[in-house]
């Protein structure tokens, strides 16, 4: 597990430590990339230099990004004022939804859920031209709400909150409904506390797959402008090695501190839920 847990962590600590290296420095170890057709057979060291530590620490890159770009900041809180929606909209309506499916008792509950669930084992590319003609029909193309709608109606949530109220034993419902509690009352009391850790896991997990969404800006906004900054991201030519190296560092630290900061909730969501990675 120490060995794979380097592996994986290798490329951060890369790219963190490329950050803190001046333009010059990152030209020298990366100026064979986009060149490499070039070098001839025996020419003196033909390869990539991966430097864990920079000769000289300069924040250089992240001026770049910050200050001469005000572009990285504009599209960061298009990044935001996507996902943020999309999450608190879908964590509202996955845990009303998974209610109904776990406790309420009405005929073709399970053929309905089945249908239901059936649309998140389809892939993106399969909903894509449906959900465009829908957002163009509706005069939602090239705005944000052809990407928050349909984030906060996917049914990925509505499965995972379910596994989790099954847990929860239907005797507490009952009594409940013996003391004259209602449904909202029963969900707002007695469900809503105890799946706190579901919530905060598929918080999590909705927060990293909305903020690296690239197909959908692409195909729904054509403006840039408006565009996240996970498409600037993937935009960056080879000409930008030191701003992708920085702007990769700020891309990724509200997903490590949103992790760091949630863990406990995490594991425990994602145990109790029974969904296995």
């Amino acid at each position: 597990m120490t060995v794979i847990a380097i592996i994986l962590l290798f490329p951060i600590v890369i790219t963190y430590t490329n950050s803190l290296m001046t333009e010059l420095e990152i030209e020298i170890n990366y100026g064979l990339i986009g060149q490499m057709t070039e070098v001839k057979p025996g020419a003196e060291n033909p390869f990539v230099n991966l430097k864990l530590l920079p000769d000289k620490v300069s924040l250089e890159q992240y001026e770049k990004v910050l200050v001469d770009n005000p572009f990285f900041l504009k599209l960061f809180w298009n990044s935001v004022f996507l996902v943020v929606p999309i999450i608190v909209g879908q964590t509202i309506v996955a845990a009303l939804a998974a209610y109904a499916f776990s406790k309420l008792r009405f005929r073709g509950r399970e053929v309905l859920f089945i249908v239901y669930v059936l649309t998140m084992l389809m892939p993106f590319q399969v909903t894509l031209v449906p959900n465009y003609i829908m957002a163009d029909q509706l005069g939602l193309l090239n705005s944000p709400s052809a990407i928050i709608l349909p984030g906060i109606f996917a049914a990925f949530g509505v499965f995972m909150l379910r596994q989790f109220m099954l847990q929860i034993p239907y005797a507490y419902i009952e009594a409940a409904k013996m003391d004259g509690a209602g449904h909202i009352r029963i969900f707002h009391t007695i469900i809503f506390p105890m799946v706190r850790p579901g919530l905060a896991a598929l918080a999590i997990l909705l927060f990293v797959d909305y903020w690296n969404m690239v197909e959908q800006p692409l195909i729904f906004i054509d403006d840039p402008f408006e565009q996240p900054l996970s498409v600037y991201l993937s935009a960056i030519n080879n000409d930008e090695r030191g701003v992708a190296f920085a702007a990769s560092m700020l891309y990724m630290t509200p997903m490590v501190l949103l992790f760091l900061y949630a863990e406990s909730y995490f594991i425990e969501g994602i145990q109790l839920s029974g969904i296995k990675g």
